[in-house]
């Protein structure tokens, strides 16, 4: 995976509430999708996602930082002192998602899909 979970910061705190990834190779976010789970038990999880978030295309090169805060926001880039950038993209939820301990958030890399027609 070209990205990591670093943490979910300011849990509950429905302005600040963000979920922090490292780019750990150049990728594009259209390949990514985090979901908010439970735990069920110590390092098991639930099957149950209750959301999810799509990130759109975005070219994100290994060092950056990527934040999705839980509000409504607008998507944007800034750059770093550091010479990375920070990606930040915006859940537009009314509640925060990872409200208490026994929340966490899943990232998956989604590098083929099919969907069903609509008929």
């Amino acid at each position: 995976m070209k990205l990591k979970i670093v943490k979910i910061v300011d849990r509950a705190s429905p302005d600040n509430e963000r979920l922090w990834l490292k780019v750990l190779q150049d990728a594009d976010m259209k390949f990514y999708v985090v979901f908010d789970t439970t735990y069920t038990g110590t390092n098991a999880i639930s099957n149950l996602q209750r959301h999810a978030y799509w990130f759109p295309s975005k070219a994100v090169r290994a060092g950056d930082n990527v934040v999705l805060y839980t509000r409504k926001g607008t998507n944007s880039t800034q750059p770093n002192s550091d010479g990375t950038h920070s990606h930040f993209f915006y859940w537009d939820m009314d509640k925060t998602v990872w409200n208490n301990q026994g929340d966490c958030a899943v990232l998956f890399e989604v590098v083929d899909w099919t969907t069903s027609a609509y008929e």
